[in-house]
């Protein structure tokens, strides 16, 4: 997989790829220290060991660190909270002790850290800069008649204001625009700005020239909330080109090793067979070895995913052999690796950090 950040240099404040979880997990004493200060604030009984209710605020921690939207949400978020606590637990155990505490944080953490290191996410600071300088510069009248175009297509007639508004949802970071579908983006960036533009009055669109005129006024107002109230904006941009499964079907001691490890936990019957239900989840298991998203975060991948299973009958939920449920998940891997190198699919995208970083998840601050 192939990630580009460099267009976003000069915007970028920080760039999230893992290093820092790796150097804590790395770090024997540091890590020690800190899962115990951690273990300590959740062992709200102080019996030594950690029950369901206590891990919960670790899950949801975890889940804000992943960047999942709060438990409850939706069913497909709440699913993945579910397996989060159940790595904790194993699906049975009623208690945890600090040194299974300790290994699952730990694998967990270092999930996380490949994963940014794979896909780092670049942060951005939009503060109108960028914005200023692509409407006073020579791609601004070539891009905006481009926009305005197919929002014409769209609708034929449209108010001056809708067709503005329009405009501006298909401006990116590239522009210096944040999304503009956020929703404290539009109350506090894009409205004060329409409000105070003196075309509000002004009925249908008229020209190209008027809409470019016009859209100027509003995006300078724009660009003067954004110097006063700046937005920060986490953005990835990664292609998965089948290069990851590749060089790990290349490797059969290594996928040897990931497919038992990940067999270990899943329920055989009494003659030692796996039911290909479970084909899915070993996949996911997986997936951060070559190169894949987890199962429900990228929906192109997963309807490739989806082909790659019916394309060998996987999902008739009979029961196999170890061996042939390998070769099965093998074949599903080399399906898949083949449908990306002859279409990659390529991923942006954009998200407004609401709260500062350093707070989104307390499970990952230092030990006070």
């Amino acid at each position: 997989m192939a990630t580009n950040t460099s267009s976003l240099k000069k915007k970028s404040e920080q760039v999230l790829d893992g290093s820092d979880i790796m150097e804590l997990v790395e770090n024997q004493e540091v890590f020690t220290s800190f899962v115990d200060h951690k273990f300590k604030e959740l062992d709200k009984d102080s019996d030594g060991h950690l029950s369901v209710k206590e891990l919960q605020p670790a899950v949801a921690d975890i889940g804000a660190a992943l960047g999942l939207p709060a438990q409850g949400s939706s069913p497909d978020s709440d699913h993945i909270y579910s397996e989060v606590l159940n790595e904790f637990t194993q699906g049975k155990q009623e208690k945890v002790s600090k040194t299974e505490f300790k290994e699952v944080l730990s694998d967990i953490l270092l999930g996380m850290a490949a994963g940014l290191k794979r896909d780092p996410i670049v942060i951005l600071r939009i503060d109108g800069e960028d914005l200023l300088e692509f409407i006073n510069g020579p791609s601004y009248e070539v891009e905006m008649l481009s926009v305005f175009s197919q929002i014409v297509s769209d609708d034929a007639v449209l108010p001056m204001r809708d067709c503005i508004v329009k405009a501006l949802e298909k401006l990116t970071v590239d522009q210096g625009m944040p999304p503009s579908p956020d929703s404290w983006v539009t109350s506090n960036i894009i409205e004060p700005a329409l409000q105070l533009w003196e075309g509000n009055n002004q009925e249908n669109l008229v020209s190209q020239e008027t809409f470019l005129q016009e859209f100027k006024k509003v995006a300078e107002r724009v660009a003067q909330n954004l110097k006063e109230q700046p937005v920060i904006v986490a953005h990835s941009e990664n292609t998965f080109d089948g290069s990851g499964i590749k060089r790990l079907l290349s490797n059969k001691f290594e996928l040897d090793k990931l497919l038992n490890t990940a067999l270990e936990n899943v329920p055989k019957d009494r003659s030692g067979k796996v039911s290909k239900e479970y084909l899915r989840v070993v996949l996911d298991v997986v997936a951060p070895s070559a190169s894949l998203p987890p199962i429900g975060a990228v929906e192109q991948i997963d309807k490739v995913v989806a082909d790659a299973f019916d394309m060998i009958n996987a999902d008739d939920g009979k029961a196999v052999k170890e061996d042939e449920f390998k070769k099965l998940l093998t074949e599903i891997l080399g399906s898949v690796m083949l449908q990306l190198e002859g279409n990659p699919i390529s991923i942006s995208s954009n998200s407004v950090v609401h709260e500062p970083l350093a707070s989104s998840s307390s499970l990952l601050q230092p030990s006070s």
